[in-house]
């Protein structure tokens, strides 16, 4: 529920507000000043994520063969200390770490995440019994009680996460997507939109038939109440058996973003990605 207030303001400062009307993100005065708001508040960003690093990374074998995927290095820092560093951009410390395979690899160099700046909690699903991208969520329900992120471990990515937040909240959204531009989507889950609503993925379209160059980057925001669709003890996809459901029913959105994105499941994407990311640069608000 809102409430209608008035308010006098200088006119440098409603100058200032103005260049920050984008049209899209942000539509009107009214919508900016209350953004700005809930960034001084404190309510612009959810304060917990959950960090999917259980996979086995086969197709990085034999370097995964001794070590988990998320301790993989980009530029002297793994992975996961990758995604650390954007959530500590934005004051995210509190962090899920959900493992699987060498699970005691990432507890032992992680611990409790103090030593990096972080609260580090874990899950850990059976490596011989994977749970998908969607089931370790309910391994860790009892720690989710308010929006949170999810991301997979093995991307490096640099998100605007209030901006993608303000979005999430304003549609009303159960889940948000982070879509990224790729120039051959073929490889990928395409999104179809219309506006920001996501109405399904194609996956692995052929160039001409790709409705878009979005797909999905392995970055949402989601609500509690998603994880009751998720079944309890059993293998179970987001992009495959929730996202879907979602999409029918009108509650899941796509935040496109034009930050830095490498996946690095594969040698030739580790290698691109180790050659050309330039660590976490994220475009601000108002920029």
């Amino acid at each position: 529920m809102k409430e209608r207030i008035t308010i006098t303001l200088k006119e440098d400062l409603i100058k200032q507000l103005d260049k920050r009307i984008d049209g899209e993100q942000i539509k009107n005065r009214s919508q900016e000043i209350e953004t700005i708001l809930e960034d001084a508040l404190g309510n612009s960003i959810p304060s917990k994520a959950l960090i999917l690093a259980g996979g086995k990374g086969t197709r990085l074998r034999p370097l995964t063969l001794k070590i988990p995927k998320g301790l993989v290095e980009v530029q002297g820092k793994t992975l996961t200390e990758w995604l650390f560093e954007l959530l500590k951009k934005y004051g995210i410390r509190d962090v899920i770490l959900s493992t699987g395979y060498l699970s005691e690899k990432m507890r032992d160099y992680f611990t409790d995440g103090s030593k990096f700046g972080m609260n580090v909690d874990y899950v850990e699903e059976d490596p011989e019994k994977p749970m998908g991208t969607a089931g370790p969520l309910r391994l860790a329900q009892h720690m989710l009680k308010e929006s949170f992120i999810v991301s997979n471990g093995d991307e490096l990515k640099c998100i605007n996460i209030p901006r993608m937040f303000r979005l999430h909240k304003r549609k009303n959204a159960l889940v948000t997507i982070a879509l990224t531009t790729v120039d051959d989507p073929t490889q990928y889950g395409v999104a179809r939109l219309d506006g920001s609503r996501i109405l399904e993925f194609v996956e692995k379209p052929k160039r001409k038939e790709a409705p878009s160059n979005l797909i999905n980057s392995g970055f949402y925001i989601i609500e509690p109440e998603v994880i009751e669709m998720i079944p309890k003890g059993k293998f179970c996809m987001f992009e495959k058996d929730i996202f879907p459901q979602l999409a029918k029913e009108g509650r899941i959105r796509g935040f496109p973003f034009s930050g830095q994105w490498f996946d690095t499941g594969n040698f030739e994407r580790l290698e691109r990605a180790r050659k050309l990311w330039k660590g976490i640069i994220v475009e601000e608000d108002g920029d």
